[in-house]
């Protein structure tokens, strides 16, 4: 009988202000979470030393973790442009922290993991945090939002995705 190979997955939520991360392992068919964190910033930094920080602590954890894909929410589209902004630098400098790794940023947009997750690609964020706990066989929902929402990339990745990412 072949062995199956285990791959670990980390699924990052990029924010300015938080950052989610989670870590899951994938053997087969079965999901389980490794790890999962949140990665936070103070407003009163100037941009660019949060930027530096998020991007110095995801590349930590790629070290650490030794993840064999990442995968990132894309950003689809916001009503608060200034918001927009502020996630496309965090995105920007996770995107960079993958490919100082060698790993390859798989991206998705909150769509793609909400049908991933539920079948249904406007579904809410306790729809999202109940398929989060049942998929990776939790005792409670995971918290806070951007952690879950963390755990779903990494989940849509797993459930989507076929072959590892390496750059």
């Amino acid at each position: 009988m072949p062995k199956v190979k285990t791959e670990l997955i980390l699924g990052i939520d990029p924010g300015t202000a938080t950052t989610g991360y989670g870590l899951i392992s994938k053997t087969g068919a079965q999901l389980k979470m490794k790890q999962a964190g949140i990665i936070t910033t103070k407003a009163s930094q100037q941009d660019q030393t949060r930027l530096q920080e998020i991007n110095n602590q995801i590349n930590q954890l790629i070290k650490k973790l030794k993840p064999n894909r990442i995968a990132v929410e894309q950003l689809f589209f916001c009503n608060n442009a200034k918001s927009a902004m502020s996630v496309g630098m965090a995105r920007g400098v996770i995107i960079l922290a993958c490919a100082q790794n060698n790993i390859k940023a798989e991206e998705f947009t909150p769509l793609q993991v909400k049908q991933a997750l539920c079948g249904y690609g406007k579904a809410s964020k306790k729809q999202i945090q109940i398929m989060v706990k049942n998929r990776l066989n939790l005792q409670q929902l995971p918290q806070p939002d951007d952690l879950a929402d963390a755990l779903a990339i990494a989940i849509c990745s797993a459930q989507t995705k076929k072959n590892i990412s390496k750059k």
